[in-house]
């Protein structure tokens, strides 16, 4: 039966603890040598599976022809929105070329915050590259560490919502918004994912309002000048003024 983006997404998490678990079994002695082998056999070609086919259904859905539906223009006004954002995002990030999950650390043994941490740096490094299926796989191991790690919500939120859109695939957009507004209220006080959501309303015909009122809570939140910047078209559509 063929997956979606969702199942294909929970699958690659799943198989990533089951080797996280197995890595820390082994390094217990709670598994031998050979048993860890097996596991990592089985489960990295099942993770190499459900990757390349995420990839392969990523693809096909930014490569589906936008001449379906009368909204197309609406459709293609919020894809250049997700487009000029991200490219914005990814010219203040720093980027290091890398594959999705290597730690390229010769065996160093990493804690979990160190994980984390190097993660993100990697997604951003993919964001740069265009390479959007690899960075959603390193928030995907981000969130499987940290279910409430607000910068692989927003940045998970924001490319979902972008491909979705992009796609016109309702389910994966959706799952991007859910993301944003979980974010949101893991992090009520932090700026970067109100920006995220009142773009993505602002950018969804009939969500004017919603998108007003939260660039208004945005601005209660002392954004960066970089992310003033990014707000300051859609205030100025809205005929919001900034502080």
């Amino acid at each position: 039966m063929k997956r979606d983006v969702a199942q294909l997404r929970d699958e690659i998490r799943l198989r990533e603890a089951s080797l996280s678990d197995a890595s820390r079994e082994r390094d217990a002695g709670e598994l031998s040598a050979d048993q860890f082998e097996a596991i990592e056999q089985r489960e990295g070609a099942a993770l190499e599976t459900a990757r390349n086919e995420l990839g392969t259904l990523m693809v096909s859905v930014e490569a589906t022809p936008a001449r379906r539906r009368r909204r197309r223009t609406r459709w293609l006004v919020v894809a250049v929105a997700c487009f000029a954002l991200v490219l914005v995002y990814v010219l203040v990030s720093s980027s290091s070329p890398r594959q999705a999950g290597n730690s390229g650390d010769g065996g160093i043994v990493l804690t979990r915050s160190q994980t984390i941490e190097r993660l993100l740096t990697q997604a951003e490094a993919d964001v740069a590259k265009n390479d959007d299926v690899t960075a959603l796989s390193a928030y995907a191991q981000v969130l499987n560490l940290d279910p409430k790690n607000v910068t692989a919500l927003t940045q998970s939120g924001w490319l979902d919502f972008t491909a979705g859109s992009a796609a016109k695939k309702a389910s994966v957009l959706e799952m991007g918004i859910r993301e944003l507004e979980k974010a949101i209220a893991v992090a009520p006080r932090q700026s970067a994912p109100r920006l995220y959501f009142a773009i993505v309303a602002d950018s969804t015909p009939g969500n004017q309002g919603v998108a007003k009122a939260e660039f208004e809570e945005f601005l209660k939140l002392k954004p960066s000048l970089g992310q003033l910047a990014i707000a300051r078209p859609f205030l100025k559509k809205l005929g919001i003024k900034i502080p």
